[in-house]
């Protein structure tokens, strides 16, 4: 078995403040429009600015980030042969970012270019409390002719450096802050039930489950609470590091085709979705999987009532529900909107990129095609 944690994390108020001591040559700014509107890029450009660092900003990247704006990205950073590569935005930009570098590596590998570019120092900056990506191996990309979401793993692509200053949060609206939040949460669970768990895991998937529950409500209703949004950001990369070493699941899977084919954002498909796995997991026929006891665990140290391994399951099922509510995530995909002619014309197509999903194979049950369909009816009905 493996356990790695690769990244210097610097964390806190004004950590930011670690981008004064970086020396480079030249650096690549990836971001989105929103975050130039914002200014955050600003507060990074200031600091390459007072470092005398030449750089280039690249403020393309949309959410969910398909191939062609990676493609775009990679002829810029070919181009401009960068030794600092900086991150500034949600999951989406990090991802973009470790697609861009990924391609433009494995491209000079392939040109045997004497001046192949080598791995600039990689800083992430995230501006969501969520995806946990400014840590992980993994990258999601959409292939928006075929309107499936492409998951990357490669460790090349694990950030060297991640900056979890709050001030970075601060202006995350609440809807954001709710379905980034859930993503954590899903993250975190998946990683503590993944048939690639262990202790060095669920040290950091159980330790992130609880600051989701104890802070994210607090960081919805209340954008200024910083310490909350300081500890969601610290749950979110310590789930990143949990997961991007015991894997995911099916949750996972689900949620990557229904946000391929239909405009739900990530977190809040894996939000919906939740309830739903943690019942399929938990329970084979008329008796329980043995992971079942892996839920009940943790309800118990949720504090919810958890006498039984069946008794944990529905009160982990019951809190998800709730969290949920108090989000204001709708309970299934009717509710938020997605036409049920179109969804039920998918689905067949859904479960099979599901099936073919990277985080699949570590889900705790191994699913059948035919199940898979049956959790997609699931969790369009109210």
């Amino acid at each position: 078995m493996k356990f790695q944690s690769k990244t210097e994390i610097h964390y806190g108020q004004n950590s930011i403040d670690y981008m004064k001591t970086l020396n480079a040559k030249f650096a690549f700014v990836v971001a989105d429009q929103l975050m130039v509107k914002l200014k955050l890029v600003k507060k990074v450009t200031d600091l390459l600015d007072q470092q005398s660092i030449p750089y280039e900003v690249f403020d393309s990247i949309e959410p969910n980030p398909s191939l062609e704006t990676v493609r775009k990205g990679l002829d810029r950073i070919i181009k401009t042969k960068p030794d600092l590569l900086v991150a500034v935005g949600g999951g989406s930009v990090i991802d973009a970012a470790k697609a861009i570098m990924y391609f433009c590596i494995k491209t000079k590998e392939k040109l045997i270019e004497t001046d192949a570019i080598r791995k600039p120092w990689f800083v992430a900056i995230p501006t969501t409390s969520g995806t946990g990506s400014e840590v992980t191996a993994f990258s999601v990309v959409t292939d928006t002719q075929r309107h499936i979401k492409i998951p990357l793993v490669n460790t090349m692509m694990i950030p060297d450096a991640a900056i979890l200053d709050p001030e970075f949060t601060r202006t995350v609206p609440p809807f954001v802050t709710a379905d980034t939040g859930m993503d954590v949460l899903v993250h975190a669970i998946e990683t503590y039930v993944s048939k690639e768990t262990s202790d060095f895991t669920d040290i950091y998937a159980k330790k992130a489950i609880k600051e989701v529950f104890t802070y994210l409500v607090r960081a919805y209703k209340n954008g200024n609470d910083m310490e909350a949004r300081q500890k969601m950001q610290e749950a979110s990369c310590m789930a990143g590091i949990g997961f991007t070493n015991a894997g995911l699941g099916v949750n996972h899977s689900l949620a990557h085709a229904v946000g391929g084919l239909f405009k739900v954002s990530h977190g809040r498909a894996n939000a919906i979705l939740l309830p739903t796995i943690i019942a399929y997991n938990a329970r084979l026929g008329n008796t329980l999987h043995s992971v079942a006891k892996r839920y009940a665990n943790l309800a118990h140290e949720l504090g919810f009532p958890a006498s039984t391994d069946e008794e944990g399951v529905r009160s982990l099922i019951a809190a998800v529900k709730f969290l949920n509510q108090e989000l204001g995530i709708p309970s299934s995909f009717k509710a938020h909107g997605i036409d049920p002619q179109d969804y039920r014309n998918q689905i067949d197509t859904m479960a099979k990129n599901a099936m073919a999903d990277t985080c699949t194979p570590s889900n705790p049950r191994k699913p059948a095609l035919e199940e898979i369909k049956s959790l997609f009816e699931t969790v369009y009905k109210p």
